[in-house]
């Protein structure tokens, strides 16, 4: 159910009509409750404000009409100018980028807006009467009238900042920058936060390991659990680890899970193995299926990878022959190396989780700092090698993580993409630029080899304030 709830609040958040459908919503219950308190108030408390008047029939439908029409087409402008960017955006950035236009909160509640006012003055001006229409009485709601009024004022000062806001949000300094810091807080709010707690004895726990989920397990052992398939086809975008950690703890399960979020699964593959098998019935199989958001993209609820993705395919397209930007590509890298240098300095927990109790409950995929530098910077190494200022930056970057590494398999790993773009530029560059590129790094692995490595790339003036 959490799983679902989450899936739809993330679809309603990107969506272009939900923010205006409430507006409008709201307008309309504004119109009637308006309307009503003129009905009871009357005119009469207006006289006691100079700035104040009452409005006859026909002047009050010329400004409720010139209001409503200008709104309508004010707003189709908007739509038809919001879907240019969504469009230029899907072609200049890439199509996973659209989603994050279309979350654009600004663009949501300009286009409500417009739509609102419309709406609130279509439904004041149909309760205007004049006395020979009403057979003697009329009825102006003249409060009703000023809030219209007010309405087209708040109209126009969105219209004001919808104008700069579109060109603003679509510059790509904006859109990396809008990525980059998602990817910051996915970080932040997720290590070290995972199912269930991680074990005292990372050991101790392994040898707990049912044998049937153990690589040394015969044909029968290994048929030895019980398989839960998914119900769907697509990615997986939410995983529901409170629901999962407690459907283990009350049966007495030991779950592995065959995803993670942001892969995709087909009906019927396996979806979560659980041991042993006789403690698995359907009510549990449909509690853990329940527990997993399947949908028809991938979503950066919990999918650090995807945000990284985006950053990547920015970059390349950018390092891509057609475009040729290499600038954009080394905004991309900039925050690509702040990602990984946040998740450098934190202990990433194990892929084993245990409950309150310290029993083995949850075999997790492993997220280590290896996997996302691959992600990130392996992808790009193809790329960046082809171009020198790009590779200048990709080394520099390294440096920039190394400065949060402590651990010695995490600077083997900064090393090893540091070996591999220099192979790789060995065929892409030439002359200057390649000598560049090979001095910049035996720099950086002259500094990883010392014990004081930190203080010679912050001293060195290859990284002085992250030139290129």
């Amino acid at each position: 159910m959490k799983a679902g709830l989450l899936r739809l609040a993330d679809y309603l958040g990107s969506s272009y009509w939900f923010v205006p459908t409430i507006m409008a919503i709201g307008a309309v219950l504004l119109a009637i409750g308006m309307v009503t308190l003129d009905a009871t108030l009357g005119s009469s408390w207006m006289g006691g404000y100079a700035w104040v008047y009452a409005s006859h029939p026909d002047g009050a439908r010329q400004v409720l009409s010139s209001v409503g029409g200008s709104m309508i087409t004010v707003a189709g402008t908007v739509f038809s100018v919001t879907i240019a960017a969504v469009v230029y955006a899907s072609g200049q950035y890439g199509p996973r980028l659209l989603t994050n236009f279309m979350r654009d909160r600004g663009n949501q509640v300009t286009l409500g807006t417009f739509i609102a006012t419309f709406l609130y003055c279509l439904l004041v001006l149909r309760t205007i009467r004049s006395a020979e229409e009403s057979g003697g009485y009329g009825f102006v709601p003249n409060l009703a009238l000023l809030v219209g009024v007010l309405l087209a004022l708040c109209s126009i000062a969105v219209l004001i900042y919808f104008i700069h806001h579109v060109p603003s949000k679509i510059h790509i300094n904006s859109v990396i920058e809008d990525v980059g810091d998602r990817l910051l807080r996915g970080i932040d709010d997720r290590f070290p936060r995972f199912i269930g707690e991680a074990p005292d004895d990372h050991d101790s726990t392994a040898e707990k390991l049912p044998a049937t989920f153990r690589d040394t397990a015969d044909a029968a052992v290994g048929a030895d659990r019980f398989v839960v398939t998914a119900k769907d086809t697509g990615y997986i975008q939410f995983l529901d680890d409170e629901t999962v950690m407690r459907v283990a703890r009350e049966n007495g399960l030991v779950l592995r899970l065959q995803y993670q979020p942001g892969d995709f699964v087909h009906i019927g593959r396996a979806l979560v193995e659980a041991w042993p098998p006789g403690r698995c019935d359907d009510k549990c199989a449909d509690a853990l299926r329940d527990a997993v958001a399947i949908g028809s993209r991938r979503s950066a609820l919990q999918d650090l990878r995807f945000l990284v993705d985006e950053l990547v395919e920015i970059a390349a397209r950018a390092l891509s022959p057609g475009v040729n930007d290499p600038f954009t590509a080394v905004t991309c890298l900039d925050w690509l190396s702040a990602a990984l240098s946040d998740l450098a300095g934190r202990s990433l927990p194990s892929h084993l989780r245990v409950d309150d109790d310290g029993a083995l409950r949850v075999i997790a995929h492993p997220v280590t700092f290896a996997s996302l530098m691959d992600r990130s910077f392996g992808a790009l190494a193809q790329y960046c090698a082809a171009d020198m200022v790009a590779a200048l930056r990709y080394l520099n970057a390294l440096g920039e993580v190394s400065l949060d590494c402590d651990e010695p398999d995490r600077l083997a790993t900064i090393r090893a993409y540091a070996d591999k773009l220099e192979e790789l530029a060995n065929d892409g560059l030439k002359g200057f630029n390649l000598r560049r590129v090979r001095h910049r790094a035996d720099e950086l692995r002259a500094a990883l080899a010392e014990p004081d490595y930190k203080r010679r790339l912050r001293d060195g003036t290859a990284w002085l304030a992250g030139t290129a």
